[in-house]
């Protein structure tokens, strides 16, 4: 009974978090309504917020999601390139073309990120983990890495990224460049 209850937890929670994506390509982070979430997911409005106590919750819960789903892409199709510069801008690019795909939705789970919400922190943290744990990954590709401060190159790059997604979603990011051009060039300053 408990793997059970345990399957039909996550299948709500796939639900929830699906409803309030859709929502979110509709409308953008205002759009997020707990109450329509719960009505598309076919969810009692209790057992929503029993879950995500706040749309902010909601909109991390789905970044997390996006994030896991880049990494175990990111196993079945490795980066390209010989060079963990090279990895990293591949890696990048990805993301950003997807990020870019659906603007609304990434500018909600970016409004989601600058939350003060102090409950929103541990998703916060599992997304900056998930992501740091990319960057690493792709930089050391299973080797004792040659680079001194792996850990600060991908807690810069990391804030890079970012701060890219800040500007691009602000429309501060220049027509002329893409996000994951510029992330690559940052990859590139920093790896060499």
């Amino acid at each position: 009974m408990t793997g059970t209850r345990a399957a039909e937890t996550a299948a709500r929670k796939v639900r929830l978090i699906a409803a309030a994506t859709a929502l979110a390509a509709e409308g953008g982070y205002e759009a997020v309504q707990m109450r329509d979430v719960a009505a598309r997911a076919e969810v009692a409005l209790g057992t929503l917020y029993r879950h995500y106590a706040s749309k902010d919750q909601l909109l991390l819960a789905a970044m997390a999601q996006q994030a896991a789903t880049l990494r175990e892409r990111l196993v079945l199709r490795p980066p390209n390139g010989d060079t963990p510069s090279a990895r990293v801008s591949d890696v990048l690019r990805r993301a950003s073309r997807s990020l870019e795909r659906s603007p609304l939705v990434t500018k909600a789970m970016l409004a989601a990120m600058s939350s003060a919400e102090e409950a929103a922190i541990p998703l916060k943290l599992e997304i900056d983990t998930t992501l740091r744990a990319i960057i690493a990954d792709v930089v050391d590709e299973g080797h004792c890495t040659t680079f001194a401060d792996l850990d600060g190159i991908v807690r810069v790059l990391g804030s890079v990224w970012f701060a890219e997604l800040t500007y691009w979603s602000s429309g501060l990011n220049p027509s002329s460049s893409s996000m994951g051009d510029n992330l690559a060039s940052a990859a590139q300053l920093l790896l060499g």
